[in-house]
């Protein structure tokens, strides 16, 4: 083993409390000493009056008599500034502290002006676009009432199986912490008394991306090595970032659930990270322990507490039973105390004990929310989260005076612009691809049909359809949707169907062990195909999807997500070329389902495959599949061609406070202006525990004109090569590193350096 140095100085990991602990607020102070026993327990207790989307079959009851009585601290599922007014004044008016409420809401990409979905967003590898999102979100979401946002999700995920990862920035702990750390900064700004930013929370405390066998709420087991190389740094990075809330994962860790695992709230969050905000649970998190098989509701409330959870969502767990847990001596009346300081230090961050209805500003609403300059945002970050997959011949760009066929059950469908998660959306508001493709090329000669259901299956359709119609099942036979679809392109320059997921295909709730395009659409697109005619497919899912029999047809396919409330204009933007789609992807796209989990960062064997794309006896591959995905991380294509010429270092040797610069020039050598994510790739060859294959260590998006060239430079130090070793310190290991450049993972080395002591 080589000799480990540049360890980092380390609080001692387990049995320590956090040395610079917060300086204590004299009016929260104040304000406990008044407090009784139960008036502090009612701080950690956060309601639901029903009305929005809930994600349990929990709706809280006699809410307003509880608010009075001093025995909640937050509610959500409630917006507007006058029912946000309403719901203080029964807190500041009518309890005996008249202490004000937090006012939570699950803002996961946009408010009412909805912007792409996470993994949509992430694939723009644009931080100032997303956290500009961010940053319209907290305006648009404060101006109706709330402080508070159950945002960002930071799960990484690498089983698209996994219905939510929709919901984060896909497979890589570093872009993952950089998108991380834009949308925290978003949501909260510089300062959170002021009325347009809000408390932010990461979710979900921890690993949950991480489920067994992609199904949602399940169990998660994994070493400590892989969590904090791999699954925790993006949850380190918003605590960085000074993110002020947290929220406990439904899974457990080394066998505890997450809402009462006192190692991941306490020992890691709190005195190994130093975070100083709150802690919240899942939806009703607390009582699911019981299911868990953690004990009744006071054992499992207990459990939590005493793990350093501040506030249970719905269950009223702490409410009905901490009481009791005291008098039993199973809870300290000091460990609730630290709880209730924590909640109201947030109240006191965010202006409230100075003003309970600072967030009730009647005038905002009709200014702040979904304004057209918002919207302007939606469509920029839509049509740059696109990724093109495949373009065959020169299909695309689309002229505009362009005879074109629109088919598919996507492309007239207000219902699933979306994205799974928009609760606080209005779908009917949306830009279908239809009304987008006449906005943009009004000159066009456009003619449509259905041509297919999303799914022919109606017990599939029920399972999807509980947030409302997502997929339709049309009184038409199959055969006679299909027959219009091929009548309605008989006359077309060129075909286009939109096809996919319905919105809530992914997300929560929504895990999947068949990822192909559903049949209906299969049969459609091979129909269309069989024409002829060129054809464009726009792919819309909240996943990575198998695509591998469409890859091999002669059609072109762009990659749109669920691209939110501007969804059609965005879509036409790029299908005309008005703007050249610059998108990469953040997750793997498999083959087949057979080889999940796939993600660029995975370990080479000792018995690796001589090639990866041949079958070789007793050596790590498949008897059926080569090893390689169908499309790998960081990919993504361009209408026009980008070349990178040779890859340099400025030294060979790197000591550990120096740095080199990792420099290639790329040239626009095709026919638009475009712009590529160049991407810097770090192998260490020899670790004190064995290291990935490759490490994606930083990135720039450029834009060239046509024929233009642009050297890009990337500075590397010490630092960034450093890894949790065995012992969970965080070092750097002097020794022979590869490194490449490219716009994708998916390329050979290029040069080395020497890291020396």
């Amino acid at each position: 083993m080589r000799r480990i140095y540049l360890s980092m100085s380390l609080i001692i990991f387990m049995g320590i409390s956090f040395l610079n602990a917060q300086e204590k607020v004299p009016e929260v102070e104040e304000l406990l000493k008044k407090m009784t026993l139960e008036e502090k327990i009612g701080q950690l207790n956060l309601l639901t009056p029903g009305g929005g989307v809930a994600t349990g079959s929990v709706v809280s009851e006699g809410v307003e008599n509880k608010i009075k009585e001093g025995n909640v601290g937050g509610v959500f599922g409630v917006s507007s500034p006058e029912k946000v007014r309403q719901a203080q004044k029964l807190a500041v008016e009518n309890s005996r502290l008249g202490i004000p409420l937090l006012i939570g809401s699950d803002v996961i990409h946009g408010y009412k002006t909805t912007f792409p979905i996470p993994l949509g967003l992430s694939s723009s590898w644009d931080m100032d676009l997303i956290k500009e999102t961010a940053q319209i979100a907290a305006k648009e979401a404060t101006a109706d009432g709330i402080n508070w946002n159950f945002s960002p999700m930071v799960d990484i995920a690498r089983d698209p199986r996994w219905g939510r990862i929709a919901e984060g920035a896909g497979e890589d702990p570093y872009l993952g912490s950089q998108v991380a750390k834009a949308m925290v900064e978003g949501y909260q700004g510089n300062d959170f008394t002021a009325p347009n930013t809000m408390i932010a929370t990461v979710k979900h405390l921890a690993l949950y991306g991480a489920s067994e066998a992609g199904r949602d709420y399940n169990s998660v087991d994994m070493s400590k090595i892989k969590m904090f190389n791999e699954y925790l740094p993006p949850y380190k990075a918003a605590v960085d970032a000074g993110v002020a809330s947290a929220m406990t994962s439904f899974n457990d860790i080394h066998g505890v659930p997450a809402s009462g695992n006192k190692w991941l709230i306490t020992d890691l969050l709190r005195e190994r990270w130093g975070f100083e905000g709150f802690v919240v649970s899942d939806y009703t998190s607390v009582n699911e322990m019981i299911a868990h098989g953690m004990g009744d509701l006071q054992d499992v409330s207990a459990l939590a507490i005493n793990a350093g959870l501040d506030m249970d969502m719905v269950g009223e767990g702490f409410l009905t039973t901490l009481k009791k847990s005291v008098e039993e001596g199973k809870v300290s009346e000091e460990q609730i105390t630290k709880a209730a300081r924590r909640i109201l230090e947030a109240k006191h961050k965010l202006g409230l004990l100075d003003d309970p209805y600072l967030y009730s500003d009647e005038s905002r609403p009709e200014k702040d929310i979904l304004s057209e300059e918002n919207r302007s945002v939606a469509r920029k970050a839509a049509k740059r989260s696109f990724v093109l997959l495949k373009k065959h011949e020169n299909t695309l760009p689309l002229a505009k005076n362009a005879k074109i066929a629109l088919v598919g059950p996507l492309a007239n469908n207000k219902n699933n612009m979306l994205g799974t998660w928009a609760p606080t959306g209005d779908p009917q508001l949306s830009i279908p691809v239809l009304e987008g493709i006449k906005n943009v090329a009004p000159e066009a000669e456009i003619s449509y049909a259905k041509g297919a259901n999303i799914s022919n299956d109606t017990t599939y359709a029920k399972n999807v359809n509980v947030f409302g119609p997502r997929i339709e099942i049309s009184e038409e036979s199959p055969e006679t949707m299909i027959q219009e679809a091929l009548e309605v392109s008989q006359n077309a320059d060129v075909i286009v169907a939109v096809v996919g997921e319905a919105t809530e295909m992914s997300g929560e709730a929504a895990s999947r062990t068949n990822l192909n395009i559903p049949d209906s659409q299969k049969k459609l697109i091979r129909e269309l195909v069989r024409t002829g005619k060129p054809v464009v497919l726009v792919l819309m899912s909240g996943r990575p999807l198998v695509i591998s029999e469409e890859m091999e047809m002669p059609l072109s396919i762009l990659q749109v997500w669920h691209p939110g409330v501007e969804a059609g204009n965005a879509i036409a933007d790029v299908l005309f070329g008005d703007y050249n789609p610059s998108g990469k992807l953040t997750a793997t796209w498999p083959r087949n389902v057979g080889q999940i989990p796939i993600y660029y960062r995975m370990k080479t064997t000792g018995r690796p495959a001589a090639s990866p794309s041949q079958f070789e006896k007793f050596k790590s591959n498949y008897l059926d599949v080569e090893n390689t995905p169908q499309l790998p991380f960081g990919y993504g294509l361009s209408y026009t061609d980008f070349e990178y010429g040779e890859t340099t270092a400025s030294t060979d040797k790197l000591n550990k406070d120096g740095s080199i610069t990792i420099a290639t020039t790329v040239t626009n050598t095709g026919d638009y202006e475009g712009e590529e994510v160049v991407q810097l790739y770090i192998h260490d060859k020899v670790r004190s525990i064995t290291p990935p294959m490759k490490e994606l260590k930083a990135f720039k998006k450029i834009s060239l004109k046509k024929g233009e060239s642009k050297e890009v430079r990337f500075e590397i130090t010490v630092e960034d090569l450093k890894f949790y070793n065995a012992d969970l310190e965080f070092v750097a290991e002097p020794g022979e590193f590869e490194f490449f450049v490219a716009g994708s993972s998916d390329h050979e080395f290029q040069g080395t350096f020497i890291v020396v002591e």
